[in-house]
């Protein structure tokens, strides 16, 4: 069994499996939550980041402050590898499938409507909610719930399979826990140069 061979069933039995679903693209909760889902694009979560982490330095509050960045972080990260998977997949979107459906090596194309793997919303979506989660637990719930039903609508939109939403989460979810390595590291970095600025040296004793 080759692995085209593979991409290809699996492909075409999800579109079959995906058309109950579509059915509900027009329906009253599906326009309702698609507002959810668009806010989950790339602009809305950077300036959402950008905005805590401002505010938080703003008002001198560190927590605040740490909370956007590492929201920030993590966004830029699921951003770059949600980037470098679509460049390497070509998959068109469900509803704009007018032949059979495939799954195939990316060409590097542009066009919106054959990027569909990974969802970049659902990616962005769970890496600031992780992110959010990690630095303020009183407000994790909430904000993965979040992102979890923006994700989720990706589906009944047409705008992605159950496969492309759940491999961008898993792409959000591994930047939001490198981002905060990545900052957990330079936190430590500051704090070892803060305190050796504090130490008196052997000279002026």
């Amino acid at each position: 069994m080759s692995g085209a061979w593979a991409l290809d069933r699996v492909a075409k039995a999800e579109h079959r499996l995906i058309q109950p679903v579509l059915a509900l693209q027009d329906s009253v909760l599906v326009r309702t939550l698609t507002p959810l889902a668009k806010l989950a694009d790339e602009r809305p979560l950077m300036l959402l980041s950008g905005a805590t982490m401002v505010a938080g330095v703003a008002a001198g509050n560190a927590r605040v402050a740490r909370m956007g960045a590492r929201m920030l972080t993590a966004h830029l990260f699921a951003n770059a590898a949600k980037t470098v998977l679509k460049s390497s997949v070509d998959r068109l979107r469900p509803n704009a499938v007018d032949e059979e459906p495939e799954i195939k090596p990316g060409s590097g194309t542009d066009d919106g409507a054959e990027n569909a793997f990974p969802s970049g919303h659902t990616a962005g979506a769970i890496a600031v909610a992780q992110a959010v989660a990690h630095e303020l637990p009183a407000l994790g719930t909430s904000a993965r719930i979040l992102a979890t039903v923006a994700g989720a609508t990706q589906v009944p939109r047409g705008a992605h399979y159950l496969t492309d939403v759940l491999s961008g989460a898993a792409v959000g979810w591994v930047s939001e826990r490198a981002a905060g390595h990545v900052l957990d590291r330079l936190t430590r970095v500051v704090a070892k140069r803060e305190r050796a600025k504090k130490k008196p040296s052997a000279t002026s004793a």
